[in-house]
């Protein structure tokens, strides 16, 4: 139904994952935990701010990460 989402911290990708990254992270945890990989029309707006949502929640879990060893917050 979905592929593996990714790691979205160094070391597991070099640089600051994108906007982009993380919602395709969202979309496909969205798509997993529905089971559907596409809404029908009448949960589309639902589905959609899931999605939204969920990404919002990365960017900040993201930016609150410290990982040690290294000099900057991720």
């Amino acid at each position: 139904m979905c592929r593996s989402i990714k790691t979205l911290r160094p070391p597991a990708i070099p640089e600051e994952a994108t906007e982009e990254e993380m919602t395709a992270a969202a979309l496909q945890y969205v798509r997993k935990v529905s089971g559907f990989r596409a809404p029908a029309a009448h949960n589309q707006e639902v589905f959609d701010h899931a999605v939204a949502e969920i990404a919002e929640a990365t960017q900040r879990l993201l930016d609150g990460l410290e990982i040690r060893g290294s000099a900057a917050r991720v």
